[in-house]
């Protein structure tokens, strides 16, 4: 038999039949067999896991066949109970599939104990920033007679006198006794003074 008598004969054609058929079958079956296996249509919705302590937060994502990691203590924000959780990944409503491990970040216990700067002799314009960048806030100003005005003479906090290298909780307000300027101006009395030709 030629090429070209099989090629147009009835067997040609039943033997691609069946091989169309096996090739359309095996690719349903892998798709079906994919979506079972990687829970395609499945969806779950992330718990708000805000404010909840990781136990809490364990147990409830258990619920939902999901698990909790703890990736790290953030600095303490006073918007959240201490020990409890301030970030989550998935976000809260995400649909995830079973097994899903929801990444979290948990509030510290307290605000942590930071270095003063050293403030002393610097204006207020410089020592208010430092502060801030320091993480801590300016508290009472109070005055007292010193040649230079706004400069910087004493920190406190908490009626006690701080140094440079000190430490105190972050957040902390800290008081500044400052320069008035006045003294060394005082006006001198005008009196005419005569001068000797």
């Amino acid at each position: 038999m030629s090429l070209k008598n099989f090629l147009t004969s009835k067997t040609f054609f039943t033997q691609v039949l069946i091989a169309v058929l096996l090739v359309v079958i095996v690719i349903f079956v892998l798709l079906h067999w994919l979506d079972y296996t990687t829970n395609h249509d499945q969806k779950i919705s992330v718990p708000n896991l805000a404010k909840m302590n990781v136990e809490d937060a364990g147990k409830k994502l258990e619920e939902n066949d999901l698990e909790v990691i703890v990736l790290d203590t953030v600095d303490f924000n006073p918007e959240y109970p201490p020990y409890t959780i301030t970030e989550q990944d998935p976000l809260a409503k995400a649909n995830v599939k079973e097994g899903r491990k929801v990444y979290v970040k948990v509030n510290a216990g307290s605000y942590s104990n930071i270095m003063v700067p050293d403030l002393i002799q610097k204006t207020l314009r410089q020592a208010e920033p430092m502060l801030k960048g320091a993480g801590l806030e300016v508290g009472e100003k109070t005055y007292v007679p010193y040649l230079a005005k706004d400069v910087v003479l004493e920190m406190k906090y908490k009626n006690k006198n701080l140094k440079s290298g000190d430490k105190v909780r972050k957040a902390s307000k800290i008081d500044l006794v400052l320069g008035d300027g006045k003294t060394g101006y005082e006006e001198q009395d005008s009196t005419e003074v005569e001068v000797n030709p």
